[in-house]
């Protein structure tokens, strides 16, 4: 009856989670627009619709929907035919959905606007450098050029640049796209890459440069997905298709100009679009700021908690073991020094085709970083027991779990806490970057406020992780007051 019941289970689970539409977006507001555009259409047609936004570059979108672990984004022609299925298909839509559909994929057919890359810079200095085209910049090396990590790297982007114009600035960085216009404003970069569709690029009045050798495709933009959802949410699939067409090049620049420069949320933006392109009845209403908050306080506790209970109960162990013995002590702690020298970013990306996005590949990431330095305080708490301490219990004859359980570990307690506490403030500020693939918490309010230049929103996320951070330390102190034995205490 028991193993009846869950199977059962089992099989209810399957079904309610097939009906959940699961809806990715890249990390800038345009594509975080059209994920809510998705995820709003998927509810309008009474499904459970969950929006994984800010997932990063294009890369990490499209394994993801490999993978399985989105059923649905919006893509560009141009970044499948020059970046994702490079050297397979021309920059014809046909030939990109007869090769998607070998990958397990279809797309709807483009929504109506070309979002694609160009060169700019403002239009005061462009006009006094006389600079008109991409050409013209190679006269002008010395500029400050601040460009997109992700356009950096792409072979569509800047290598195209650098190889077809003999484009190279000796004044370069990588910045993240969202803050370049910050930048142009106050002059610390005087050229950046832009999307076409760009709201700032009225707002800063810039000025694109002619792309005069043609090197940048057209990226029309259009929605894929998963096959399989042409038989698990039909009605949805065909909404989606409807859209074709209807999202012009102005009206993109609005959606995202209500956004961006109006500082509107992508959920009110989208459903005001639906409401005009589609009226149809009214969906639950999308969350304020409190509810925000308690969604990034649930999903920050989640990820913490058990990231560190996991490093906690291996940890000491593992200390303990280190302890005992050196050699395995030596290696033990020089592996988890090199992990613990590998960026927070680098490593939560590493996890991404092992586990794929979400929670998981934060938790297991979260975990790594907490083990050096609770390894290390219990090795040396242990290491720091008086000698002629443990040589009174050997002449004793305590058996050697009981003098560890009763002596070294109580004798140590004050350096492994002090461990634990320095992993779970570590644990709590790492834990913000796990929004970057998915895994929600304070980060997520960090991200979107970044990319819309609003400081509150910013400060919505920055806030209550430090301060969850202090709590956490004050847990732990009070924690340490309990555990220490009283002959320690100072």
């Amino acid at each position: 009856m028991n193993r009846l019941w869950c199977i059962s289970f089992l099989l209810g689970t399957s079904v309610f989670a097939g009906q959940t539409i699961r809806v990715g977006s890249k990390a800038f507001t345009e594509s975080t627009i059209l994920g809510e555009v998705a995820t709003q259409l998927a509810e309008r047609s009474n499904l459970e619709a969950h929006h994984q936004a800010e997932l990063g570059g294009s890369q990490i979108v499209w394994k993801a929907l490999l993978r399985g672990d989105i059923d649905v984004y919006a893509e560009y022609t141009g970044t499948l035919s020059q970046e994702l299925l490079a050297g397979k298909v021309s920059n014809s839509l046909p030939q990109i959905r007869l090769e998607i559909e070998k990958l397990g994929l279809r797309s709807t057919l483009p929504l109506g606007f070309n979002n694609t890359y160009a060169i700019g810079m403002k239009r005061t200095l462009a006009e006094r450098l006389n600079i008109h085209t991409i050409s013209d910049l190679k006269a002008h090396s010395m500029l400050a050029f601040g460009f997109s990590a992700e356009f950096m790297d792409r072979l569509d982007a800047f290598p195209s640049v650098k190889a077809t114009y003999g484009l190279d600035p000796s004044n370069i960085r990588a910045m993240e796209h969202e803050l370049a216009y910050r930048a142009l404003a106050s002059g610390s970069i005087d050229v950046t890459d832009l999307y076409s569709t760009d709201a700032e690029i009225p707002y800063y009045d810039l000025v694109l440069l002619n792309d005069d050798k043609h090197i940048f495709p057209e990226y029309q933009a259009f929605f894929l997905y998963r096959t399989e959802l042409e038989q698990r949410a039909p009605e949805f699939v065909t909404k989606l298709q409807g859209l074709a067409g209807r999202i012009n090049e102005s009206a993109m620049i609005e959606l995202n100009a209500a956004v961006k420069i109006k500082k509107r949320s992508e959920a009110q933006v989208a459903a005001e679009f639906l409401d005009k392109a589609a009226p149809v009845k009214q969906v639950k209403a999308r969350a304020d700021w409190w509810q925000i908050f308690k969604n990034d306080l649930r999903n920050h506790l989640y990820l913490v908690s058990i990231s560190l209970s996991l490093t906690i109960l291996l940890g000491v162990p593992l200390g303990v073991l280190c302890a005992i013995r050196p050699r395995f002590g030596e290696a033990m702690l020089m592996l988890a020094g090199v992990i613990q020298t590998i960026p927070s970013l680098a490593l939560l990306v590493f996890m991404i085709p092992l586990v794929g996005i979400g929670s998981k590949p934060a938790l297991i990431a979260l975990f790594l970083y907490g083990l050096l330095p609770i390894l290390r305080n219990t090795t040396t708490g242990l290491k720091d027991i008086p000698k002629n301490l443990l040589e009174s219990a050997d002449a004793l004859g305590l058996p050697r779990f009981y003098r560890l359980w009763k002596i070294e570990l109580p004798m140590a307690s004050r350096s492994i806490l002090a461990g634990i506490k320095t992993a779970a403030v570590i644990n709590v500020g790492t834990a913000t970057l796990g929004a970057l693939i998915g895994a929600g918490g304070f980060g997520e309010s960090i991200l979107i406020g970044i990319r819309r230049d609003d400081t509150w929103m910013i400060l919505q996320g920055a806030i209550p992780a430090a301060g969850l951070a202090v709590l956490v330390q004050m847990f732990f102190e009070g924690t340490e007051r309990l555990l220490l034995p009283r002959g320690l205490r100072h």
